[in-house]
């Protein structure tokens, strides 16, 4: 990574210094210049001669200085010619070059400091500690945001959503698997989860229409204390899982919104199936036809009103009447009775968590 990030910096500088610069690493290699056939050469002379010295040295018609204070630094840039405006820039260069690979090594840290709390690889008691060393602001509002893409695409995953957030001060995009990226959102104080909710939209949309990708997002709860965003990374994956199997039709799923979805998807399998047996004593849940299931769901959809949903069906109030009456005989629930409806909703519920179980041999 220091190859490019010394490249990129090179190219820039190299109109207003009108020389040739580049940087040697450890080795002796030329590992970015503004000359780019040069790019690949060893200069192990070079090299040799400045083991023996922090000074600025002139070698073979370039001038040579360290980057950094070290006793043995691991990168040296060099300078066309060896007079005294070569040694101004070579020492400009390599000032430059040190503060910004700083900049970037501390950016890196972060980042890691960032996965190792979301996977939990360090110790709470650590991590106050090396957000200090870092310099990291622990008590930040931030929300964690889990993107998971469903089609593949010949750009990575990681680079489309890296591009979306440009301020790396703030913000960390974090790969935690082929298809999986998170981010870690650095929010103002007054952000709210609505406000997340669109960022996630907007995620999507960007996504879908450029890059023609099917992508789902699960959102954690905002939280306020570097600490807790393990637990909102969790979150996060338990609203796509959740997500996937109650909401399916959704982009984007955020934990608090999750409901009773988040209640069931972590019973046992054994107590659900024991659930529905309970239920459906009088009759099981699959002797319902498709037109029956349908006149459920619009009828829950509209609160359990009776006029409303008979209106939504196109049909007469007497006929929504009959079929709810139909379902009763088969089932021993009365949907227009509150108590009977929640039980037949959280049972339909159960029953499509037990379906999207794989099964096991």
């Amino acid at each position: 990574m220091s190859n490019r990030l010394f490249q990129g910096i090179i190219h820039q500088m190299q109109p207003a210094l009108d020389r040739v610069i580049g940087v040697i690493d450890e080795s002796g290699l030329v590992i970015a210049c503004s000359e780019l056939s040069i790019i690949g050469e060893t200069r192990v002379k070079a090299k040799e001669e400045m083991s023996y010295t922090t000074d600025i040295k002139a070698v073979d018609g370039y001038t040579y200085h360290h980057i950094g204070n070290g006793a043995t630094p691991e990168f040296i840039v060099f300078v066309e010619g060896e007079d005294k405006t070569a040694e101004k820039y070579s020492a400009i260069l390599a000032i430059s070059l040190s503060n910004i690979k700083e900049y970037y090594d501390e950016k890196s840290d972060k980042s890691s400091f960032i996965k190792n709390i979301i996977m939990d690889n360090i110790l709470p008691s650590d991590i106050y500690a090396k957000s200090k060393e870092l310099h990291f602001d622990g008590n930040e509002k931030r929300a964690v945001l889990l993107a998971r893409f469903y089609t593949r695409s010949d750009v990575s995953p990681f680079d489309v959503i890296q591009n979306m957030f440009p301020d790396k001060a703030k913000d960390f995009v974090i790969s935690t698997g082929e298809q999986d990226v998170v981010i870690v959102k650095g929010l103002d104080a007054d952000a709210t989860s609505g406000d997340v909710e669109q960022l996630a939209q907007g995620i999507c949309d960007t996504i879908g229409s450029e890059f023609y990708c099917k992508v789902g997002i699960g959102i954690g709860t905002i939280v306020e204390n570097i600490k807790d965003l393990a637990r909102s990374y969790k979150e996060s994956q338990i609203a796509i899982e959740v997500g996937k199997v109650f909401e399916s039709e959704r982009e984007i799923i955020s934990y608090e919104n999750l409901g009773i979805g988040r209640l069931i998807y972590q019973l046992p399998t054994t107590l659900c199936e024991m659930f529905l047996t309970e239920v459906f004593k009088y009759g099981s849940l699959e002797t319902l036809d498709r037109d029956t299931l349908n006149t459920i769901q619009v009828f829950f959809e509209n609160n359990l009103n009776v006029s409303e949903t008979s209106r939504k069906l196109f049909v007469h109030r007497n006929t929504l009447v009959y079929r709810l009456e139909k379902i009763r005989k088969i089932t021993g629930l009365d949907l227009r009775e509150f108590d009977h409806a929640i039980t037949f909703k959280v049972a339909m519920m159960v029953k499509k968590y037990l379906t999207s179980k794989p099964v096991k041999f």
